[in-house]
């Protein structure tokens, strides 16, 4: 397998300006709401979706900015619970609400279904600098606050402006509206730079003026005015209140221009303390839930972490002390998230290096932090590889790359090259784009419009020695009902035959283009569109009211595979729901069936219960796509999917079997396998679940961002990658077994019966550190942790001391279960089943007897004697020979072919496929490639190779 690690593709990533957890820390048991997610804003208008998994933090979608635009401050609200319409008392869980701002006087609600805003709101009050959400009413603050008859139980907004005003806005009956601005009389034109709520009713923002001012929001009157007083000597005369927090017994905690970090009584508001924990600006403080641990970033890239000194709970006497601090980022750290409940504490910091880093709160010093990727975790990468070509977007622009011949071919041009570019108009981001397989057609979406764009490279023979082929970019006309509306994802088949369309609201449609494979003759789209309904499901069970919910967010589309024979059809929702459907030609007594027009444009049936009675959709020139039987659902969002190639059986090349082999890889990394036609798992999925997948691959915490499946020697590879690994399996044959499996029906453990059932330390420490996990890094060994108060107490019962032994207080952590407190799995991405494996009953394994290895391979139906495991060759070219082969972990020569891996990449940006054995077409193919050879390329895209912006510098530095 050759690899080609690309460097010269662009990709800026665009600083972090906002961050917000949907719940608020919760004292609740388990890992908090199934609900959580982390929105995180961007400079360029880009809001991402993130799923917290319990520390592995799978991106879940992108919504698109555009252009000027940018995301300055998040905040989530709940709708109160609703009663049941149909009076049978039960509750309705509230809707979970994006708000955002971005220095404009307009507040912005995101529908995150569609994946659009669903609302506006402004007024004449100048740019909004900040924005929060009012506290939700809880039990416990309703007894505190006495909620009036009448009032909203929901959340109201506040936001604060540049002219010094404050706006509460209601959030009631489904829309955004103003209720009252609160203003006061000495301030004038002086801008609010932070604001946060001390309870439901009590506001308090920074000014610019050196001050803090709260509000009594139902009065709108000014309660008090808290005074910073003059900025240091030789410095501005006005401190600049860059945030403000409050804790839970009330006391305010500010950040401002001079550095330091100011804790304020909760009652009549004086000064209790001052820490000067950062040389330049603050930019945020968070808080944790208990209150006694408070931490900080500022402009000088420090995170600082303070705790209280232990003493009564209502001391006012006890102190605040430093405890640390640790330049995580290159650049400022400009805004904190955090999010506790009883097993996870985290804090979620960003800024201008547009890297996030998850800390931990709780069990800070005993666990590592975690620097996620600054890199998109959806592809927005394609290739051709008939002409070797690479196309990846950024905001509005497409670019399309040539990659040069490897040396040794007779190829003249063999150096990489910009052959063209694709701006788009209009002020929308680029939300997909694919490119097809030979290299002809570029299809660019937004949400509101379509493109289409026919591509064609020409020699220049007649042109001096030297000069590159031109490729020419041809606009198409694209019909109305094609275009508008837009697209939320788009994939061309491989015979340009079809082109899938994934609207905003996630409706799948087909549009047919031209039977023409001449290039220079136009590329025809027909105007007709085939609506291919999704099947219904079920809504995903909550686990409680006070979660709130998401909608139909879940049935998001984020995967779309065709088959290689484009016949066959398969998207993949953040549900973990997998729909299929499957192209027939129509008879002839069928293709005179009436069809009508829709208001958007495309073509349905008459009615959904007749298209599900005669088998068909809309037609299209005899051909029509038909719903396959539903595959069972999954329990995690699909992360990738593709159509398992198939194999041939003789040098005729002939397909063995038709091509229904769906391989799906879900966001806690379960590899599965269906036979779409039959709608079940197939039997090598059945034979090898997730406890028979290699540890190390289940453990990483980087998630599968995309792959492909391919042939190489005979046998079909599945090819993953995440933000900085590889890793290639061989699904022709079983994975090894497990050591600690159990067969069912039998009392045989294969741990006790192996003979490789001695771990080796390192291998028990790594497990165990794996085990548990606060949402941030693995655990820190005792040895090498830098704070520490201990780990061992002596228990003694009764009064003999003779009874005493030592303690481990850490050992909580490691056995802690997996199932919350309604027994549900908790979706822990690492968490592995410890019922009988019933796999060992479908690979035939009887009176508990050990299975081995398979000595034949399973390849779609065919069996085929093994071959020789990866040579050095698959392991890469002359740029990653340093890539060494891993062995699975037992220790068997036939296994050591079924993985390979490598974590030698830095901040990978996609991974496509550039030329195989099938690439018949291409004449410059080598020896090598005729011969079975891969080509992949690796398009990276490191920090240091990134243009950031200036950054605090000391003078020493």
């Amino acid at each position: 397998m050759e690899l080609h690690r690309c460097r010269f593709v662009p990709y800026n990533p665009q600083a972090i300006n906002a961050l917000e957890f949907s719940h608020p820390p919760s004292k609740a048991g388990g890992q908090g709401a199934q609900t959580l997610r982390l929105a995180v804003g961007r400079a360029n208008g880009d809001i991402e979706i993130w799923n917290p998994l319990r520390g592995a933090w799978f991106q879940e979608t992108i919504i698109r900015g555009g252009k000027d635009r940018t995301i300055e401050g998040l905040a989530w609200t709940l709708d109160p619970v609703e009663d049941s319409p149909d009076g049978s008392g039960l509750k309705l869980p509230g809707r979970l609400r994006l708000f955002s701002i971005g220095y404009t006087n307009t507040v912005t609600e995101w529908d995150l279904e569609n994946g659009k805003p669903a609302r506006h709101s402004s007024g004449s009050y100048g740019e909004i600098w900040c924005l929060t959400a009012q506290p939700r009413l809880t039990p416990e603050n309703n007894n505190k606050q006495n909620v009036a008859d009448g009032e909203y139980t929901g959340q109201h907004l506040a936001i604060g402006c540049a002219d010094g005003s404050i706006v509460i806005l209601s959030t009631a009956d489904n829309d955004l509206t103003f209720v009252r601005r609160l203003q006061a009389s000495t301030t004038k034109n002086v801008r609010v730079l932070s604001i946060t709520f001390q309870n439901r009713n009590t506001l308090v923002a920074g000014y610019a003026d050196s001050s803090i001012r709260l509000f009594d929001i139902r009065s709108g009157r000014l309660l008090r005015t808290i005074s910073l007083g003059r900025g240091p000597a030789g410095g501005p005369k006005k401190i600049l209140v860059w945030s403000i927090k409050t804790l839970p017994d009330g006391t305010l905690v500010s950040g401002d221009s001079t550095g330091e970090v100011r804790f304020w009584d909760a009652k009549n508001y004086s000064l209790i303390q001052r820490l000067q924990g950062h040389r330049a600006d603050v930019l945020d403080v968070a808080v944790s839930i208990d209150g006694d641990s408070v931490i900080s970033g500022g402009a000088d890239r420090r995170t600082v972490l303070y705790k209280r000194n232990a003493g009564k709970k209502n001391d006012k006497a006890r102190r605040w002390a430093e405890v640390m601090h640790r330049r995580y980022h290159t650049h400022d750290v400009k805004t904190f998230a955090v999010y506790e409940s009883k097993d996870i504490s985290i804090a979620v910091s960003g800024g201008p290096g547009a890297t996030l880093v998850v800390l931990p709160l709780r069990e800070f010093g005993k666990e590592h932090h975690r620097t996620l990727s600054n890199l998109p975790q959806i592809s927005q990468l394609a290739s051709s590889s008939s002409d070797r070509f690479i196309m990846s977007f950024w905001e509005r622009e497409a670019r399309i790359w040539q990659i040069g011949q490897r040396p040794g071919t007779n190829a003249e041009n063999q150096r990489n090259q910009l052959v063209g570019r694709v701006l788009i108009p209009g002020d929308d981001n680029i939300t997909s784009a694919t490119l097809s397989s030979n290299g002809s057609v570029l299809v660019v979406a937004t949400m509101t419009t379509i493109r289409l764009f026919k591509l064609r490279q020409e020699n220049n023979d007649a042109n001096e020695e030297g000069e590159d082929d031109e490729l020419y970019i041809e606009d198409l006309k694209v019909p109305r009902q094609l275009s508008d509306n837009g697209a939320k994802v788009v994939s061309l088949s491989p015979d340009l035959r079809w082109l899938c369309i994934t609207r905003p609201n996630n409706d799948i449609y087909l549009a047919k283009l031209s039977d023409s494979d001449s290039p220079t003759e136009k590329l025809h789209i027909k105007p007709t569109l085939i609506h291919v309904p999704r099947t219904s499901r079920k809504t995903t069970s909550m686990r409680g009211v006070n979660q709130g919910t998401l909608g139909k967010y879940d049935r998001s589309i984020r995967s779309i595979a065709f088959s290689s024979d484009s016949k066959l059809l398969a998207t993949g929702d953040l549900a973990g729901n997998v729909d299929c459907w499957v192209l027939e030609d129509t008879p002839e007594n069928h293709q005179a069936s009436a069809v009508k027009k829709v208001p958007n444009g495309t073509d349905s049936s008459d009615d959904e219960s007749s298209e599900e009675e005669d088998g068909n959709e809309s037609i299209i020139d005899g051909q029509h796509w038909k719903a396959l039987p539903t595959m069972p659902s999954l329990r995690a969002g699909i992360a990738f999917m593709s159509f398992r190639p198939p194999t041939s059986t003789s040098e005729s090349q002939e397909p063995a079997t038709t091509e229904d082999r769906l391989v799906v890889v879900t966001s806690t990394h379960e590899l599965v396998e269906y036979e779409a036609l039959k709608g079940k798992l197939s039997e090598w999925s059945q034979q090898n679940p997730k406890s028979h997948l290699p540890d190390d691959f289940t453990g990483i915490k980087d998630r599968a961002m995309g792959g492909f499946c391919d042939v190489f020697k005979g046998s079909t590879r599945l090819l993953l990658y995440g933000p900085t690994w590889m890793w290639i399996f061989d699904l022709t044959r079983n994975f090894p077994a497990p050591k600690t499996a159990t067969i069912p029906g039998t009392s045989t453990d294969l741990a006790k019966t192996s003979p490789n059932k001695r771990k080796r330390v390192e291998d028990e420490t790594r497990e165990e550190q794996r085990k548990y996990n606060s949402g941030a890094g693995d655990l820190i060994p005792v040895s090498q942790a830098y704070v520490s108060l201990g780990t061992k107490i002596r228990k003694i019962e009764g009064k003999e001391l003779s009874n005493a032994q030592l303690v481990d207080t850490e050992k909580h952590r490691q056995q802690r279960q997996d199932v919350d407190e309604d027994g549900n799995d908790n979706s822990n991405p690492f968490h592995v089943s410890n019922e009988p494996d019933f796999a060992y009953i479908r690979r035939g394994i009887t009176n508990g007897e050990i299975p081995s290895m398979p000595s034949k391979r399973l390849t779609n139906g065919t069996h085929k004697e093994d071959e020789a495991p990866l040579d050095e060759t698959d392991q890469g070219n002359n740029s990653d020979r340093n890539n060494s082969l891993q062995k699975s972990s037992r220790e068997n020569q036939s296994s050591s072919s079924l993985f390979w891996h490598s974590h030698k990449f830095r901040d990978i940006l996609g991974v496509v496929p550039l030329g195989s054995q099938g690439d018949k077409k291409n004449k410059n193919l080598t020896t090598g490639q005729k011969a079975g050879i891969i080509e992949i390329a690796v398009v990276e895209r490191p920090m240091w190779d990134i243009d950031l912006g200036d950054r605090y510098v000391k003078e020493h530095e």
